[in-house]
């Protein structure tokens, strides 16, 4: 057996020298301690041979990124906090059969994500996620009321402010969202966005730009050189859920929906808002 840096071999019983077992030594490779984690866990929404889809808890890091894991390799997995990846093979009762990942949402954001079981599968839903024909609408509490429309711009890792956002110069990914206005509550509201493009923070993005950030938003906060807009929701999170997700089936060709409501935490700032307005 080949060995690995980090490997370790115990050897068990004596050589045929020493009259012991002629069997030889044996190597056993200890595996790598898996990551702790003691949060809420994922609901299973739906799963077949093919597709999962996932509620994912607000906290909780969809996969891995490619640098983080080349980084810190295999064994270092126990220094780092588990991912909603780590933890469905356990989830689902198939524990050593990983899933692939062909989509992520923000560690902070709750809601729907659609993993596959096999290469096909994967094939087909990247494709779809290529073309933008994958359903997805979030749900967000706003500080202030955006303007509901489309917005379209383009994405730069640093805007000129060290933060992601919209280039000037029109370089960058193009990321379309539209926005639609659900309930009013007096200084913040209720929105809709869907997903024209999934680019990273997008929404996040959009909604601070144009002057109505999520609550609890500390990133996306303002516009390009302008103050962080005031946030007296209390929110410890953006307040913001992945509510809907839609695709076509990679076996039978079905067009499939699938809807979650607000986790407890938006549930309950949204009462609290609908009862200060």
């Amino acid at each position: 057996q080949r060995l690995k840096v980090g490997n370790r071999v115990e050897v068990h019983g004596l050589s045929p020298i020493e009259g012991g077992s002629t069997t030889g030594p044996r190597l056993k490779r200890k595996e790598p301690p898996k990551p702790k984690y003691d949060g809420p866990m994922p609901e299973i929404v739906y799963e077949d041979d093919s597709v999962v889809v996932v509620n994912k808890p607000a906290g909780l890091t969809t996969m891995r990124h490619a640098d983080e894991a080349a980084e810190f390799g295999e064994r270092g997995r126990k220094f780092l906090p588990a991912t909603l990846a780590d933890l469905l093979p356990a989830v689902l009762g198939r524990p050593g059969k990983p899933l692939r990942a062909v989509h992520r949402i923000d560690r902070d954001t709750s809601g729907l994500v659609v993993f596959a079981r096999n290469a096909k599968a994967e094939r087909s839903l990247l494709e779809q996620f290529r073309e933008h024909t994958v359903t997805r609408r979030y749900l967000a509490l706003v500080r202030g009321k955006p303007t509901p429309g489309r917005i379209e711009s383009h994405l730069v890792r640093d805007r000129g402010d060290g933060r992601r956002g919209s280039s000037p110069d029109g370089s960058g990914q193009k990321a379309i969202t539209h926005v639609k206005i659900i309930e009013g509550l007096g200084h913040f509201t209720l929105v809709e966005c869907r997903l024209e493009t999934g680019r990273t923070h997008q929404v996040r993005i959009h909604l601070g730009e144009a002057g109505a950030p999520l609550c609890g938003e500390r990133v996306y906060d303002r516009p390009l050189n302008g103050p962080p807009a005031p946030d007296e929701s209390g929110a410890r999170r953006p307040m913001l859920h992945a509510a809907q997700i839609g695709f076509v089936h990679p076996d039978t060709g079905e067009k499939m929906h699938w809807s979650r409501p607000l986790p407890d935490d938006m549930a309950k700032l949204l009462e609290r808002l609908r009862d200060d307005d």
